[in-house]
């Protein structure tokens, strides 16, 4: 991990992980402060107390080196502390500033792709206003609604009239033909094999041309 240390480049990634162990180093400086603290304590002292008497000679009843000792690092280590919790604090901002821009970036990529897929879509020709249950066109996943696009060899730059996709139709008996729809604003492909079934027809719909 490089984000410590005070001459992080920026250059690498926060991560929570990155985080957690910012946290771990600030309980331990914690720890440490504290049994600094309890050294201060069995010597009946605290950070502040002179450590001369009234004669102004060094104190006999307590151990100056390590009272010394105690409150120097006390020092250090609060120092450490402050620019820990500084550390903390600019991790977790740089780690939910990014998070933000990614959900950001997400929500611009979505809303660029909606875009785009409309702006490439033609505009349909025919409609599809009934589809019969059990029939090809059911099977293959035509509904009521669905836009056409393309229907075999037909689509919005050579379709002229009904007679184009009947003509397909007839010389597709048994044989898949692509059919492309626009459903809910979104593109759709199916694939349709016009074909003899219990009811009328080769494909079980009915499809009504769009003038535009």
């Amino acid at each position: 991990m490089k984000t410590t240390g005070g001459n992080c480049s920026g250059q690498s990634e926060i991560t929570m992980e990155d985080v957690q162990n910012l946290v771990k180093k600030k309980d331990e400086i914690e720890e440490q402060i504290k049994a600094y603290y309890d050294v201060l304590e069995d010597q009946g002292v605290g950070v502040e107390e002179p450590l001369i008497d009234e004669e102004g000679f060094p104190r006999s009843d307590v151990n100056l080196y390590q009272i010394r000792t105690a409150r120097h690092n006390i020092s250090c280590l609060q120092n450490d502390h402050k620019a820990i919790m500084v550390e903390i604090e600019e991790a977790l901002h740089k780690l939910h500033a990014r998070e933000k821009a990614k959900r950001e970036q997400d929500e611009t990529e979505a809303q660029e792709e909606a875009m785009e897929q409309q702006v490439t879509l033609p505009p349909p020709f025919a409609r599809v206003d009934a589809v019969t249950q059990g029939s090809p066109a059911c099977g293959a996943g035509l509904r009521v609604g669905d836009e056409v696009i393309e229907f075999g060899s037909v689509n919005t730059g050579n379709f002229q009239n009904l007679q184009n996709i009947a003509s397909v139709v007839q010389h597709s008996e048994g044989k898949p033909l692509r059919v492309t729809v626009i459903r809910d604003g979104q593109k759709a492909q199916m694939s349709l094999t016009p074909q003899r079934w219990s009811g009328r027809g080769l494909l079980g719909c009915n499809i009504v041309p769009l003038h535009r």
